[in-house]
C-alpha cells in the first residue's frame, strides 16, 4: 500500500517562502512521476507542479519562477519550494504518485495514493 505525507505547511506573509516535503513509502519513486496540487477554499483541485519519471520539473503558469520542484529518490521524497508567496496561493497543498510508471501527465487523475495535504496560508 503506497502512502504519501505532506508536511511543510504553515502561516506565512506574502514574499515569504516555504518549503513542502512529501515522503512515500510502500513503492520507490523512480520511474515515477510525482505532482503537487492544491485547493482553495470553494475552488477545484488544480495543478501547481510535476517531477516527470526523467526527472524534469514542469509548472502551472501562475508559479512558474517562483516555485521549485525536486525530489530525493534516496529519501523516496519530493519537495516544493515556494519562495514570493502570494495570498492567491493560500490552500491545501496535496501531492499525488503517478498511477503508471514512466508515464507523465498533469491531469489529476493521472495520480492516486493522495496525501492527507498540508494548509498553506499566506496573509497580506
Amino acid at each position: 500500500q503506497v502512502q504519501l505525507v505532506e508536511s511543510g505547511g504553515g502561516l506565512v506573509q506574502a514574499g515569504g517562502s516555504l518549503k513542502l516535503s512529501c515522503a512515500a513509502s510502500g513503492r520507490t519513486i523512480n520511474n515515477y512521476a510525482l505532482a503537487w496540487f492544491r485547493q482553495a477554499p470553494g475552488k477545484e483541485r488544480e495543478f501547481v507542479a510535476i517531477s516527470t519519471w526523467k526527472r524534469e520539473a514542469w509548472y502551472a503558469d501562475s508559479v512558474r519562477g517562483r516555485f521549485n520542484i525536486s525530489r530525493d529518490e534516496s529519501k523516496n521524497t519530493v519537495y516544493l519550494q515556494m519562495n514570493s508567496l502570494k495570498p492567491d496561493d493560500t490552500a491545501v497543498y496535496y501531492c499525488g504518485l503517478a498511477l503508471r510508471a514512466k508515464y507523465d501527465s498533469l491531469s489529476e487523475s493521472a495520480f492516486g495514493s493522495w496525501g492527507q495535504g498540508t494548509q498553506v496560508t499566506v496573509s497580506s
